[in-house]
């Protein structure tokens, strides 16, 4: 009977030992703003809801890459037991820097070309995560459904954020292919966005915010020129709607955190980073804001509100 207990007691200690420690985690994220802060949030109530027991460090580059890149080096010096990396700058900066503590990134749409990985089916090094690459496609024929009209379609974008370029490529691909012309306002940094949005009132029928967070970080400039001029806006993330845009078909960033977690956690169970594939949220939501849509001159038809998946009152 004592064997049998002390085998017993054996093979408690052994099934659970991620548990039996408390782990380290450092975030390096970009800028702050209500969906990377959701992410960040999904992923520590994640590891919570996992009974993992975990101290955080959590540093914000207020959309400065120099500060991202001095971050990942602070980072490499606290040699916590995983790094979480949100948004493609601070993501490449610890991948940079970081060669032998696993980091788990997310909100990145493009981690292959951003040079994270080489493959999205294998990372082969000790950084994977999941992309919030957006359905462009399905989000133009979002706007269209709102304006069948489209004939010019406006996008703010930071030329800087590699994420951006990516998405802007592959946005206007699907206006090509439907024969509309994209118009362009590019900016450097938050101070430039109310101006951006200006711009593209009188050569634009609408505006498109991708997951640029620089743009995202200063979203009610954009609004405000939309109400002014009643500019249609829309999103690619869910949380801008809260803000102002009129609709948006996107990920949710929480529950992209959520998934980051679950990721995370398999990592402090000893999975290796090498192995483990990209994951893409599999569910889009759609968010509306019938006030906003009232105040920038469009009608949400009664179909489209039966179908969205939140209505921001």
């Amino acid at each position: 009977m004592k064997k049998f207990a002390a085998a017993l007691a054996i093979i408690a200690m052994t099934a659970l030992p991620a548990l039996a420690k408390g782990y380290t985690i450092s975030f390096n994220q970009i800028v702050e703003h209500p969906a990377l802060d959701a992410l960040r949030k999904g992923v520590q109530d994640e590891l919570a809801a996992q009974g993992f027991e975990v101290s955080y460090n959590i540093h914000v580059a207020q959309g400065n890459i120099s500060t991202a890149n001095l971050i990942a080096r602070q980072i490499l010096g606290e040699n916590p037991d995983l790094v979480v990396s949100i948004a493609t700058p601070t993501s490449q900066a610890c991948a940079q820097v970081i060669k032998k503590i696993p980091i788990v990134f997310a909100a990145v749409s493009d981690p292959v070309g951003a040079g994270l990985v080489p493959s999205l089916e294998k990372p082969g090094g000790n950084i994977t995560g999941t992309t919030d690459m957006s359905p462009v496609d399905r989000q133009v024929d979002l706007i269209r459904e709102f304006l069948p009209g489209l004939k010019r379609l406006g996008v703010i974008y930071n030329s800087g954020e590699a994420n951006s370029v990516s998405i802007v490529k592959a946005l206007k691909q699907v206006c090509d292919q439907l024969g509309i012309t994209l118009e362009e306002a590019t900016i450097a940094n938050s101070a430039g966005v109310y101006q951006a949005a200006k711009s593209l009132v009188g050569r634009s029928d609408a505006v498109y915010i991708p997951t640029d967070n620089t743009v995202v970080s200063a979203f009610e400039a954009i609004t405000k020129v939309g109400y002014e001029s009643k500019l249609p806006i829309f999103a690619a993330d869910v949380d801008s709607v809260g803000r102002g845009a009129i609709a948006a078909l996107a990920v949710d960033y929480y529950q992209m955190g959520r998934q980051t977690g679950e990721m995370a956690a398999r990592v402090l169970k000893g999975a290796d980073t090498a192995g483990m594939p990209v994951e893409t949220l599999r569910e889009f939501q759609i968010h509306l804001n019938p006030a906003s849509a009232k105040k920038m001159g469009v009608e949400i038809a009664e179909a489209m509100l039966k179908r969205a998946d939140k209505i921001v009152e």
